[in-house]
């Protein structure tokens, strides 16, 4: 939290960054030549580890679910992170890939797995899609008079009318 009672936006963001870059270093890594299979001489990294490209478009969908969800639920996105970067480290480690296709994988999958462990401690401290805003109508009732004074007054009500 800031010193002003809202939530920090820093980890959200960072979050962002994490899953944008890992999202484009998976799918980069998925369109590299990574060596020749039984079938293919020249096969991709989509070929030989078909979690790449899946992966990275969970990567670009969870961008969307950070920024739209909290709570529990995005820790929950922050799990399936986690272990989807998880299951593409263990399917990208693969004998013989070239070295530069492999570690562009490894530093996708450390950008999600880092993305999905800054949710699950992180996640319901960080601001919601509108959660700074309610409707007239939906505001509550503060315990405070003093603060309902002055919520009264950002409304543009006149206090000093209900006499």
């Amino acid at each position: 939290m800031s010193d002003r009672g809202r939530p920090d936006r820093r980890p959200l963001w960072i979050v962002v960054a994490l899953l944008v870059l890992g999202a484009v270093a998976l799918w980069g890594s998925s369109a590299m030549t990574w060596g020749s299979t039984r079938l293919e001489p020249e096969a991709t990294g989509a070929e030989v580890s078909p979690a790449l490209v899946p992966t990275a478009l969970l990567s670009a969908a969870a961008v969307a679910a950070v920024v739209a969800l909290g709570g529990w639920v995005r820790r929950l996105v922050g799990v399936v992170l986690v272990l989807a970067a998880v299951a593409v480290a263990v399917t990208a480690v693969t004998p013989g890939p070239p070295v530069t296709a492999l570690l562009v994988a490894l530093a996708g999958t450390v950008c999600v797995a880092g993305a999905g462990v800054v949710l699950l401690l992180r996640g319901g401290a960080m601001p919601r899609l509108g959660g700074g805003y309610q409707t007239p109508g939906a505001a509550r009732k503060s315990a405070d008079p003093e603060r309902e004074m002055w919520n009264a007054l950002e409304r543009g009500d006149d206090p000093t009318e209900r006499d």
